[in-house]
């Protein structure tokens, strides 16, 4: 028998804010994350915007003495798991700390600590490079060190695929914990990759938007749109068993109903162009949760503002929802955080969790001009009250990655 998975612990740190419930009130009321890039000197490339957290310092969270010893994408996923188990009230002293697991992703890691090091190894010769080097570059550290901070002894994993990779972690440990394998799974997904190396790489194959008006740049579904914006940040999840969770009296979030991942197997970064793997993606995913597509009152879209996706998402969408289509919500949050690659999954969860929660329907701002092959109902502008049971999270990755969650109200 299928087991209830629920969600009882929320944790972030977004472009729009640095935890879960600023983040949520950022976006209703439509704030934009997108600004001049800061972290390094844009001059010499044509991408001169992102979506970098604000105000920001990890040594209210972590010792400086362990920060040096950790990535930007462990030191961001390191903090929303202390949020998130803080809010879940989880004393892992007084479980089975074997039953209790982390899946916890990214979908480039410590692109940031690889550039340093490369730069010093260049300047010093390579066997001088930090003894740190390869345990904080690699993608799975910031999921192996909230396991050593919470001391949770289960399955410790790290889904990679691209920006799917943070839906992909909370599908996964939906399963472990509504399978039996485990009572407990934190997860989520992290991402830093704003750098001169990754913004470079992305304007190169001519993803990113080079706009310079922040209020053009990151704008999913519109006509205009020409490419994403590069965010940052990580959002984590504490999934329990229902019974469980109940049973220590822990408060109820929300619930993960249904969860799929598909393949399209067609090309290295370009989705289907009839969307088709993401639509059987989505049909999969109402199935596990056992829902139609009139059940699904809104859709939290990968939506990234690349000409490509947008289209061929709302193509999905259609064939997925059918007549249903017409009477669900769409929005894309992206329009706020910019894309968050590994962590973008993550962070809408928790947004989607939010907005049942609610009954509000977050927006997708900057919206102007109107493009007819995305024919959908974005919520544009300006977010409206709406009370739903239902709600999917989409996110597509390169390589052809598919992933869907569907969440469920709490009542």
């Amino acid at each position: 028998m299928k087991r209830r998975v629920v969600i009882t612990g929320m944790g972030a740190l977004s472009p729009i804010g640095n935890n879960a419930g600023d983040m949520w009130q950022a976006a209703k009321n439509g704030v934009c994350g997108i600004a001049p890039i800061t972290y390094y000197d844009t001059s010499a490339q044509k991408v001169k915007l992102a979506a970098e957290l604000k105000a920001f310092d990890p040594e209210e969270w972590v010792d400086p003495r362990a920060l040096r010893k950790m990535s930007r994408f462990s030191q961001l996923a390191l903090i929303a798991a202390k949020q998130a188990v803080k809010q879940s009230g989880l004393d892992i002293s007084k479980e089975n700390a074997s039953h209790c697991g982390v899946n916890v992703s990214s979908g480039i890691g410590g692109l940031d600590t690889i550039e340093q090091e490369h730069s010093r190894g260049l300047a010093k010769g390579f066997d001088r490079v930090s003894s740190y080097f390869i345990p904080t570059a690699i993608s799975n550290m910031a999921a192996g060190l909230i396991a050593i901070e919470f001391g949770l002894k289960g399955s410790c994993t790290c889904v990679v695929t691209a920006c799917a990779s943070g839906t992909n972690a909370i599908g996964e440990g939906f399963r472990a914990v509504r399978d039996g394998y485990a009572e407990v799974m934190v997860c989520g997904g992290t991402e830093a990759s704003i750098t001169p190396l990754a913004i470079g790489g992305f304007t190169s194959m001519s993803a990113l938007s080079q706009s310079t008006d922040p209020s053009r740049a990151s704008i999913p579904f519109d006509k205009k749109r020409s490419g994403f914006v590069m965010g940052e940040g990580a959002g984590v999840l504490v999934l329990e068993e229902y019974e469980h969770a109940k049973n220590r009296g822990a408060a109820i979030l929300g619930e993960i109903a249904g969860y799929a991942a598909t393949c399209d197997a067609h090309h290295l970064t370009a989705p289907l162009g009839d969307g088709s793997g993401a639509a059987d993606c989505m049909t999969l995913a109402m199935q596990d949760a056992g829902i139609t597509p009139n059940d699904v009152g809104y859709i939290n879209a990968h939506g990234t503002s690349t000409p490509m996706n947008d289209r061929c998402e709302t193509q999905a969408i259609r064939t997925a929802l059918g007549a249903a289509t017409d009477t669900v919500a769409v929005s894309s949050t992206k329009s706020m955080t910019g894309h968050l690659l590994g962590a973008s999954g993550a962070v809408e969860a928790i947004l989607t969790a939010c907005a049942l929660n609610e009954g509000f329907l977050p927006p997708t701002i900057n919206y102007a001009v109107p493009d007819e092959l995305c024919n959908l109902d974005i919520v544009p502008n300006v977010g409206r009250k709406k009370d739903i049971t239902y709600a999917m999270s989409n996110s597509l990755g390169f390589g052809g990655h598919n992933a869907v969650l569907v969440l469920r109200r709490i009542r």
